[in-house]
């Protein structure tokens, strides 16, 4: 049997420390302001794109991974010796999944590249990567870890609060309707990922502590049908607010592995700073 190799897309948010340590490798999004184009990550971190939205005024626009890009990405491992997992960003939020079956298929090694859709985002992404970690590190092949994290893709819960809505909006993610709202009644959004996109949960009006406690209170009710592995706390400039989250649930839950994620460029593009969200995995 082949060495595995875990790989996904930088909107996993995986913090680089925490890819080496597990083995997990990552090819950028891109992100670009009028011509100068970066990639997530790589040649920019978050904070200097917000640097770069106050300084231009504008907001970045994002594109997904091209078949060339993966192609070169795929063959660094596949000569390596190694079968590929990819698990990548939802096929209705990105092109780049879509990518990925095109350099497979230009390869033409579909049976050492395992390509799983996680119609998520960020570290809901994340999430089925460590899964998949654990299962390679199990000593299960490359066909029972890909059939077993696609039957995880659906039980991957993801919500995050908006601090504002420019973003979304500007971006297209929300209508001018939404934004006047929002605007108008201090409205702090939870957007959900619900079957591959994303939809408003709740809108809680006031402060955005209201929206915090609203979604700790989802992840208490739901407890007893948490997959208590793995969760994230993932926020976007939003440390303060982290580190309220993880403190309530050290407190109240015996979570194996609480996690502080960091959003990185492509997604912090469409979100905005002060976002934040918690990711788990549900039993069933």
């Amino acid at each position: 049997m082949n060495k595995i190799k875990i790989l996904t897309d930088s909107t996993s948010d995986l913090s680089k420390d925490m890819m080496e340590q597990f083995g997990i490798s990552s090819i950028p999004l891109y992100v670009r302001f009028d011509q100068e184009i970066y990639k997530d990550g790589v040649n920019l971190t978050t904070e200097e794109l917000y640097e770069k939205v106050k300084e231009k005024k504008e907001l970045p626009k994002t594109s997904a991974v091209s078949p060339g890009d993966f192609i070169t990405f795929f063959e660094k491992f596949l000569n390596k010796g190694f079968d590929i997992i990819y698990i990548g960003i939802g096929s209705k939020l990105s092109a780049t999944i879509r990518s990925a079956y095109l350099a497979r298929d230009e390869i033409g090694l579909p049976e050492r590249i395992h390509i799983i859709d996680s119609m998520n985002l960020s570290s809901g992404i994340g999430l089925l990567c460590l899964k998949a970690k654990d299962l390679r590190d199990q000593g299960l092949t490359a066909y029972a870890i890909t059939e077993k994290i696609e039957s995880l893709v659906p039980l991957v819960s993801s919500q995050f609060a908006i601090q504002t809505l420019d973003y979304l909006h500007k971006g297209g993610r929300a209508s001018s309707l939404a934004k006047l709202v929002g605007t108008m009644l201090s409205i702090k959004p939870i957007i959900k990922v619900v079957n591959g996109q994303l939809e408003v949960y709740k809108k809680p009006v006031g402060k955005m502590s209201r929206a915090l406690d609203i979604m700790l209170e989802d992840f208490y009710k739901d407890i007893e049908n948490i997959d208590l592995d793995y969760v994230f706390i993932t926020h976007t400039l939003a440390n303060r607010q982290a580190i309220y989250m993880m403190d309530q649930i050290k407190r109240r839950t015996r979570v194996k592995h609480l996690i502080e994620g960091q959003a990185g460029c492509v997604i912090s593009s469409h979100c905005g700073a002060g976002t934040i969200g918690i990711l788990y995995i549900k039993k069933s």
